[in-house]
Formats: C-alpha cells, structure tokens, sequence
C-alpha cells in the first residue's frame, strides 16, 4: 500500500487493480467486512472504493445481493478493441518508421522472455510480458501523446488480457502472431505488419467472446 495517499485512494486503487488483474473474478460478490479485514481497514474505505468502483462500471449493485465485480460484456469488449485497434494500427506504422536498434533488440527480447512465461504457465507474467511486447511497439512511435493515449487505455484492456489468456489453446498462436507482428516491424513491411495487428486483436476478441458466452450458458 501507498502511505502518501489517503487510505480511501489507497483500498480504490487496490481493489481496482485487483479487479482488473482477475484476482477479484467478474460476478464475485464484494463483502465490505471480509475486504475490510483482508486489507486491514474499516469499513468506510471499503465503501467509498466500491462506490467509485460502480461509477467506472467494474463493480454493479445487485438487489437484495449487494455489490459484486461487474462481468465482461460483449459490448464492453467490442468498444474496447476497436478503439485499441485504430490505435494499434497507427502505432505499428510509426514504429516501422522509426523503431530504433536498442529498440528491436528490446523487442526480440520481450519475444524470448514471453515464450518463457508461457513455456511456465504463469497466468500474471504472461499478461506482463504479452503488454510489454506492445509497450516497446508503443514506444518505437515516438509519439508521447499517442503513447499517453495507449497507456490510459492499457489498464482497461489488462482484465481482458488475462482473460484472454486464460485459454491455453490460444498460446501457439499468440507466440506466432508476436513473432509476426515484430518481423515486420523490423522490416519495415507497414502494410503487413498493420494487418498482423488487425489479425491478432480480432482474434482475441473472438477468444474473449467465445469465453463470455460459455461462461452465460
């Protein structure tokens, strides 16, 4: 915990990040007491946090149930990646400009170390490295209001990161579409590479979908 903000910022902040990293799962119920206790607070932090957490749209009220983490909508993630596509398309033309020499090896690294994580199975670093691969992307533009805009929108897809890659069926493929994405990059194919990425966030949506609508059935 942070000691230099207010402990109402503190328990938002924590309970945001714990929602949009999955630890707090869509349609898992928040009981003030229990999260009070887990976090060593009273219970009127707890209930400022969620109420802010409503008004961001992570977190609904049910009657008669209370609060609970709001679950991923179609809608939500359709609105979403269209914009991160518009976006991501901008940033890979950018970058197969202007994407320095440290910058390529920074990219050929993060490729390794993301096979690793997947190679290890571990849900956490494989989102981590799966964002730092785009980050380098990002920051190969150049563009600091672009990145500024990537960056703000970066926390948002982070929920539907890890739930993307909570199916092990999609890592073949996502190790390809990287390897693909930075080849391209590299060489400068701007066309190619814009159609890798338009590829790889369809299919994460379609992932994503398919889960969302397993999950109501």
């Amino acid at each position: 915990m942070n000691e230099y903000l207010p402990l109402r910022d503190v328990v938002f902040n924590t309970l945001r990040q714990a929602i949009l990293k999955g630890e707090l799962e869509p349609g898992e119920r928040l009981m003030e007491i229990q999260l009070a206790e887990r976090l060593g607070v009273s219970r009127t932090p707890i209930r400022e946090a969620i109420r802010k957490l409503e008004l961001e749209g992570l977190v609904i009220m049910v009657p008669r149930k209370g609060a609970e983490v709001a679950r991923i909508t179609e809608k939500d993630l359709n609105d979403v990646l269209e914009v991160r596509c518009a976006l991501e398309e901008l940033a890979v033309e950018l970058a197969c400009k202007k994407i320095s020499k440290e910058q390529i090896e920074e990219l050929e690294s993060t490729l390794v170390t993301f096979k690793e994580a997947i190679r290890g199975k571990n849900l956490t670093e494989m989102a981590e490295m799966d964002e730092k691969f785009h980050m380098v992307i990002f920051e190969a533009t150049g563009n600091a209001r672009l990145m500024q805009i990537l960056n703000n929108l970066r926390e948002q897809m982070y929920r539907y990161r890890v739930e993307y890659l909570k199916d092990k069926e999609v890592y073949d493929k996502l190790v390809e579409e990287h390897e693909s994405i930075a080849k391209n990059i590299i060489e400068s194919n701007v066309e190619s590479a814009k159609d890798d990425i338009k590829k790889h966030i369809y299919n994460q949506a379609m992932t994503i979908s398919k889960n969302i609508n397993s999950s109501v059935e």
